[in-house]
């Protein structure tokens, strides 16, 4: 019989990359083509707004018409699944993207932003936007106008949700993560605090991590296919 537990699932851009999103740091990446430094800190959205803006209203238009993979299911079916058994699933990912909602899983704890959700520098305000970003946006908050910026977390900014994320890994039986280059902290640091704790840790990764020795475990493959792999033997199938 399957055994209830508690699964800290840790993903990055790997697990949404074959849904047709680019990764960060691959040679085909985000960042091999554009200037973080410009595009990615509070000092380049200061310097040029509008090519901020336009960026990630770009990005938002890519993912209007990105769906989920077998990854994305395979993880919602794992939630769904375990829940059930009394267990549970905290999904922590490093994306912006809302391929694990459009897949089904109900509880995703986004600890670098979301790229359909608009905030307003004056007030914090935040809303639901799959819009474009633009300079003639008005907070419905405040109602300021020119003041909107994408919900994500930038270099140099504090990622989100970290309280919730602590307490989650003291309460885990088990930690995953998946499709992670294992460089990004603190996010890279999880799979230590783990071990600490005595958790059992596995990676599920198309190539090794950079921080790869750290897991007891590694499945190597497109996500699409371990996975689910994966999943399957947590849940006795």
């Amino acid at each position: 019989m399957v055994q209830p537990l508690n699964i800290f699932v840790l993903t990055g851009a790997g697990v949404s990359a074959e849904s047709g999103l680019k990764t960060f740091r691959d040679s085909d990446g985000l960042w091999t083509h554009n200037d973080l430094a410009e595009l990615a800190t509070p000092e380049g959205f200061a310097r040029n707004p509008a090519r901020v803006r336009e960026f990630y209203s770009a990005r938002r238009k890519i993912l209007e018409i990105a769906a989920p993979n077998k990854a994305h299911l395979a993880l919602a079916r794992l939630e769904k699944e375990m829940t059930a058994l009394g267990g549970s699933v905290f999904l922590c990912t490093q994306n912006v993207d809302d391929l694990h909602e459009k897949a089904g899983h109900r509880r995703v704890v986004h600890m670098h932003g979301e790229l359909t959700v608009t905030r307003c520098t004056m007030c914090s305000g935040r809303w639901t936007d799959r819009g474009p970003l633009t300079a003639a946006q008005v907070c419905p908050e405040c109602g300021t106008v020119g003041t909107t910026r994408p919900h994500v977390v930038w270099f140099g900014e504090m990622p989100m949700f970290m309280d919730q994320i602590e307490q989650a890994l003291e309460e885990a039986d088990l930690f995953v993560a998946i499709g992670t280059s294992g460089s990004v902290y603190p996010a890279a640091g999880f799979v230590a605090e783990a071990r600490a704790l005595g958790i059992p840790t596995c990676e599920i990764n198309v190539t090794r991590s950079d921080n790869t020795h750290a897991f007891d475990r590694r499945l190597y493959g497109p996500a699409t296919e371990k996975v689910g792999q994966w999943v399957g033997e947590v849940l006795g199938d």
